[in-house]
């Protein structure tokens, strides 16, 4: 297991996160969101879905979901009630109900049916908080308009020492200072499946991580 001392200057932590950010693209060169969707509305409810709920199980309802209501405008119509009953073993379903109904809603009244690709305004829709907005436009647009904070990269960012806060929206101002802004979307990607397969939460595999040489967490797992 390499040891490691935490980059004393600028230069030092700058050459360190582009090492990070150079061994996650060799390790995961074209990951995507793995929520599947065929579009921006789809996407859109998904990433709403997994809000405290594995991306496996949004990935098992969505399906049956939008074979029931096949269009926006079918959701906007539909009852919260029967919509919750629909999307319960996603958790939180009541909530979730009303944000997805009231997003399809708010969408045909004020932006025409269209998801709009500003994160301004994309706040504006129930259920889009900036984690949502940020899947939203950065998968169906490409637009780079934050870092996506789930719990793997705010726990991995921690880890690799790119924060200390433990906010996500903190942790994704320190993101952002760092990150050049055409890594801002593939590095959440990168980071999540990272997490997955490798960085995970309660034992690290240490000795198959690519990142091991740069990293001087205290919880790493020694051989």
């Amino acid at each position: 297991m390499t040891k490691v001392t935490r980059p004393r200057t600028a230069d030092e932590r700058r050459r360190r996160l582009q090492q990070i950010l150079d061994a996650l693209d060799a390790r995961y060169p074209n990951v995507t969101c793995a929520l599947h969707h065929k579009d921006a509305w789809q996407l859109l409810v998904a990433t709403i879905l997994s809000a405290q709920c594995t991306d496996e199980r949004v990935n098992m309802v969505t399906p049956g979901l939008f074979k029931k209501y096949p269009t926006m405008r079918d959701l906007a119509a539909a009852d919260e009630r029967e919509v919750a009953m629909d999307i319960r073993s996603t958790g939180f379903f009541n909530n979730k109900a009303k944000n997805i109904v009231g997003a399809a809603r708010k969408l045909i009244t004020e932006f025409k049916g269209e998801i709009p690709r500003d994160i301004g305004k994309l706040l504006t829709v129930p259920g889009a908080a900036r984690k949502t907005a940020n899947v939203v436009l950065g998968t169906a647009f490409g637009i780079p308009s934050g870092v996506v904070v789930d719990t793997h990269v705010a726990r991995i960012s921690a880890r690799l020492d790119l924060t200390k806060e433990t906010n996500p929206v903190k942790i994704e101002q320190d993101l952002i200072k760092i990150l050049p802004q055409e890594k801002w979307i593939m590095f959440s990607h990168q980071v999540i499946h990272f997490g997955r397969e490798i960085c995970v939460a309660r034992k690290p595999k240490c000795g198959e991580c690519p990142i091991e040489p740069l990293c001087y967490a205290k919880d790493k797992v020694l051989l």
